[in-house]
């Protein structure tokens, strides 16, 4: 099997909780070194020549999203993006839990490698005792000299700021994690500027995923030939999947991008005995699903976009025969239109009526009317918003509806009412 531990080694067998374990582990060691020994354009070399590539859910090169800062404005900031709320996907949860060091010290590498002095984390309201561990951690690093004035000795003075969001899923975009931080309402912004010309408080602002940081970590220490050489051409490096739904070992594994489909289920245990697979989600409640067709493909970012999904942010969501696909759409559908901040018409209104026609045939009672209308609508809100959540109503509506329109159609009304 292809599971390779490399931000999850050390997870479950020791407390990497305790800094004093962390650094007998190594901890710190890169951050020391990229402090006295490297310059800040040499972490973003890096990070550039790795191939890593944001692992929050739009898979954009790190070094590159780095490189668009403008040389000439001195003060900027860099984001962590810690409110993971993409359902089915619970790897940073683990991460801020299980080792809050190792995520500390990517912020603080990728700090560095922009040229910033104040970094920040956003932390998802929900997660109290992640929060409360990491604030520990924070402590313990700062009392150790690698938070502050003149870290480590060295002149370089590096702030941290940790901030607790309020259980908004349209935070976790960054524009709208941007416009939270600074205590605004946490709504989307309109792009361009994009935040590496003005994000937070108008400065030039990178916003990474916790995994893309934690990634920074193991790039300096092995160098990014040893992670470029590992997953596709374009899909670099291991990936942490958060694998759920009807398998019999449900739960987070690390793998190299590229790893097959059919692999993945079978890390998790496979399909529980009698049971056959009806579909997967691959990449989170954003993504549409594919099917046992492609179970063969790799798990990586092209392939996926190639078979008419996305790997988004790793969450793999495994469906069997037994699955209601009509209350899952319903499920899914209601769950982003309840999180829409409703400055879109699109998203506000489209998913508003989505979610109203799918419990009326989750009750049974669908009409002929409905059931076209859904045909038709599915695929005309997407790219009319202003971010990503507007077109994450329909993909997975829009795929089984395609694919099992028999369950659909079983729920239309017979009887006038």
């Amino acid at each position: 099997m292809p599971v390779t531990k490399v931000l999850t080694a050390g997870i479950g067998e020791c407390d990497l909780r305790d800094i004093a374990v962390y650094r007998q582990r190594g901890g710190y060691v890169q951050l020391h070194r990229a402090l006295t020994t490297m310059k800040s354009t040499d972490v973003l070399d890096a990070a550039e020549k790795s191939g890593l590539r944001g692992r929050g859910g739009a898979g954009f090169p790190t070094g590159k999203k780095w490189s668009f800062l403008p040389g000439q404005i001195p003060t900027r900031y860099l984001v962590c993006n810690c409110d993971e709320a993409e359902p089915g996907t619970f790897k940073d949860h683990m991460l801020l839990e299980e080792t809050p060091h190792l995520v500390l010290e990517g912020i603080l590498l990728g700090a560095y490698g922009i040229g910033s002095h104040h970094a920040f984390i956003y932390i998802r309201g929900e997660f109290k005792r992640g929060y409360e561990i990491f604030m520990k951690a924070v402590a313990d690093a700062r009392a150790a000299g690698f938070i502050g004035k003149n870290v480590l000795g060295t002149g370089y003075d590096l702030e941290l700021t940790v901030h607790r969001g309020a259980g908004a899923y349209i935070c976790g975009e960054e524009t709208g994690l941007l416009n939270s931080l600074e205590g605004k309402r946490g709504e989307p912004r309109l792009k361009p500027p994009f935040p590496a010309i003005a994000g937070l408080y108008g400065m030039p602002t990178v916003v990474n995923n916790v995994e893309t940081l934690a990634y920074l970590v193991p790039i300096l220490a092995n160098g990014p030939e040893w992670f470029s050489a590992v997953g596709t051409e374009r899909s670099k490096g291991y990936k942490i999947i958060s694998i759920s739904g009807h398998v019999q070992k449900p739960g987070n594994y690390e793998v190299p991008l590229g790893t097959p489909v059919r692999e993945l289920i079978e890390i998790a245990g496979g399909l529980f005995p009698g049971r056959t697979l009806a579909a997967i989600q691959p990449g989170g409640g954003s993504s549409a699903c594919i099917f046992p067709e492609n179970l063969d493909d790799p798990y990586d970012y092209e392939s996926l976009a190639k078979a008419g999904s996305m790997l988004g942010s790793g969450a793999f969501l495994v469906l069997d025969d037994r699955t209601d696909f009509v209350q899952a759409a319903y499920n899914m559908v209601r769950f982003f239109a309840h999180e829409s901040c409703g400055q879109c018409t699109p998203c506000r209104e489209g998913g508003h009526w989505l979610e109203t026609v799918l419990h009326r045939f989750v009750q049974g009672r669908g009409l002929h009317s409905d059931l076209e209308m859904l045909h038709r609508v599915s695929g005309t809100i997407t790219g009319l918003n202003l971010c990503a959540l507007g077109d994450s109503i329909e993909p997975f509506l829009k795929s089984v509806l395609k694919r099992f329109p028999e369950q659909f159609e079983a729920r239309i009304q017979t009887v006038a009412v």
